[in-house]
């Protein structure tokens, strides 16, 4: 088979942010990729990408585009239709990159993941803020072991503020079947991705979901997961979108010293011993430990534009993923055990999940749930300030 010269893009879901990957790859912006289709099954929005894109082929079937005129597809649907779209595409062959988070359930993502191996195609994750540098550091100095033994980590991230109006701008958000989730499906994936990215994967969880706290809706809209690693240490997670101004704050700990990032900047605090040796040697009661202080400050980086070059790359040029669908299951895995934790009496929840009983947990959920009237809302084929990192 020859080499593809040029990827034929299609974007799956023309709305707020599929519009904006549809102008972003009919920009050119995406080197070696070519916007050849758009799909929704929404008349009025497949009529504006027509107008904004003339030639473009505009359908409402995606199974129409798994006619071997598409090389890839870029999934931004609502999130329990990720998987079965992305699934179904890998098995034709088509290379898929979906929006966050991967699916609803950790079940669903992992029947992707297989029908990715299975086909050979490529799969990837729009969890566009592991492109932010500031994170990239963060990760390889903990990776690296310069932070030496992990003790405590601590994020909170609360300056994810919505009103009622964002919430009434769909019929599927903030529905258990629409959305599957709230907070923790919808905004907070990314953080859930950078905490265990950068820090790893507890092995267990403990959560507190509060549904409707700040809003009028069906899901949870403020969040408090605890965690505990192999090793011991443990995590504190906190996200909410009912508070103003909020918090973008990252701590980790551990025996040779501390990492705080917080308006963009990395502050490191560099111990000359291990903690532990302080403490288990040290003739003094409460020595001050020798240590050495640096700042590092950070632009936003590539974000969305970063992660579909990446999944160009990698068709094209076989590059490494920055964001491979497999490893979209991990921050899945975490918010699927906080919904386990609340919905089961707030106990512990041992990692990876029993994902039949969340399944079941939340088909019980979706059940009852309510689909409401949407206000209208004309895509704006832009990447609004709300996706990119907030400090």
């Amino acid at each position: 088979m020859d080499a593809l010269q040029e990827i034929r893009a299609a974007v799956i879901g023309y709305g707020g942010i599929g519009s904006a990957h549809t102008a972003c790859i009919a920009r050119g912006e995406v080197a070696g990729m070519r916007l050849a289709a758009v799909c929704d099954v929404d008349a009025e929005k497949r009529s504006a990408a027509a107008q904004r894109f003339p030639g473009v082929r505009c359908t409402a079937d995606y199974h129409a585009l798994l006619d071997g005129s598409i090389d890839a597809v870029v999934i931004a649907v609502p999130h329990p239709m990720h998987c079965r779209i992305a699934a179904t595409c890998l098995r034709a062959g088509v290379h898929v990159l979906s929006e966050k988070p991967l699916d609803v359930s950790v079940t669903a993502a992992q029947e992707a993941v297989r029908a990715a191996q299975e086909s050979g195609s490529i799969f990837a994750v729009m969890l566009n803020q592991r492109t932010a540098p500031i994170f990239r550091r963060a990760r390889e100095i903990v990776q690296s072991g310069a932070l030496g033994e992990l003790k405590r980590t601590v994020w909170i991230i609360t300056n994810w503020y919505r009103t009622q109006h964002y919430y009434d701008s769909g019929a599927w958000r903030a529905t258990w079947k629409g959305e599957g989730g709230g907070v923790l499906l919808n905004q907070a994936p990314h953080n859930l991705d950078l905490w265990q990215w950068i820090c790893g994967m507890p092995q267990s969880l403990v959560a507190h979901c509060d549904v409707a706290r700040y809003h009028r809706i069906e899901v949870e809209d403020d969040a408090t997961l605890m965690s505990r690693y192999p090793n011991g240490a443990t995590g504190l997670f906190i996200t909410s979108t009912g508070e103003y101004p909020g918090t973008n704050r990252l701590e980790i700990s551990g025996d040779l010293g501390k990492l705080v990032l917080e308006d963009g900047v990395l502050k490191w605090w560099k111990l000359r011993e291990s903690e532990r040796e302080t403490c288990l040697h040290s003739p003094d009661s409460m020595p001050k430990l020798p240590c050495d202080y640096t700042e590092e400050r950070f632009e936003d980086g590539p974000q969305h534009r970063g992660i579909l070059q990446n999944f160009a790359n990698a068709i094209l040029h076989d590059e490494s993923l920055i964001a491979p669908g497999v490893e979209g299951i991990n921050e899945l895995m975490l918010s699927n055990a906080a919904y386990l934790s609340q919905w089961t009496g707030n106990v512990p929840v041992a990692l990876p999940i029993d994902g039949a009983a969340f399944d079941a947990l939340l088909a019980a959920h979706a059940a009852t749930s309510v689909a409401h009237e949407a206000l209208a809302q004309i895509p704006q084929g832009t990447y609004e300030d709300r996706w990119q990192t907030r400090w």
